[in-house]
């Protein structure tokens, strides 16, 4: 297929505004402001996760998103019953099923699509009458992949942690940096090779979770991959710099790495 063109999109991810607000209770700081801003700096969509235990983003800031974003909102959600009734109610431009433990700090890996692809086939089938785009956050793994293709996915979002992980730890140095650096490149190529496999399928490629100034330009140089979606560092970069100068920062390093 032919390698896309065009500005590699920036998505950002506010999940942790709200973890912050909900720490101390009360109004403040306000997602919907962060989700703002993020749009007024550039960002081209603006992620949420609605978890099942509410632990960040609430049904009301999903609500609050649905009324202000005048760019797309990409609903990341657990392949749930209940989650499926919210997205059919609101119908955001993207839904992106994301596995989810409520025992995780974060998302621990890609979802399991090989093993349950006739649920989610049916699972989907009605977000995209709906007229939204399903996207699947999965592991850089063949199986998985070729699995989202068959159920109907029409964007896979490929799940960088890995890479970075591995990037975090050789940069703090110690008795195993080479090891690190090593794993680094081999999850780095793993997923150059999961984003072309993914766009020979007709699937749109997306990337994201861990990723930093240190870590965009490898993945953002990926032709295939359309969008990156940023957000925990993002969010503790902005307690030092403000969230649209790292924002801003954030597209200059993309933007120099597809150029």
């Amino acid at each position: 297929m032919t390698i896309p063109t065009g500005r590699l999109r920036l998505g950002v991810n506010i999940d942790h505004v709200a973890t912050v607000r909900n720490a101390r209770g009360g109004n403040t700081p306000d997602p919907l402001r962060a989700a703002q801003l993020a749009q007024e700096a550039g960002a081209d969509g603006i992620t949420a996760h609605l978890r099942e235990d509410r632990r960040h983003i609430s049904d009301a800031d999903i609500d609050g998103l649905m009324e202000v974003l005048t760019v797309p909102l990409n609903f990341e959600m657990a392949a749930t019953d209940e989650m499926q009734k919210i997205a059919l109610r609101h119908k955001p431009h993207a839904v992106c099923l994301v596995p989810e433990k409520r025992e995780e700090r974060t998302t621990e890996g890609g979802l399991e699509v090989a093993r349950e692809a006739n649920k989610l086939a049916h699972y989907i089938a009605p977000l995209r009458e709906a007229g939204c785009r399903v996207s699947i956050f999965i592991a850089a793994d063949p199986r998985q992949i070729d699995a989202a293709h068959r159920i109907g996915a029409e964007v896979v979002e490929l799940h960088t942690g890995a890479y970075c992980d591995a990037d975090s730890h050789w940069r703090a140095g110690g008795r195993d940096a080479e090891g690190h650096l090593a794993i680094r490149d081999a999850e780095l190529e793993k997923l150059r090779a999961m984003a072309t496999h993914a766009h020979a399928l007709g699937l749109e490629v997306h990337a994201g979770h861990g990723l930093t100034y240190d870590t965009v330009q490898p993945v953002a140089a990926f032709p295939e991959v359309m969008e990156l979606n940023i957000g925990h560092f993002l969010i503790g970069e902005a307690i030092f710099r403000g969230l649209q100068p790292a924002i801003h920062e954030m597209r200059r390093l993309m933007d120099a790495a597809r150029s």
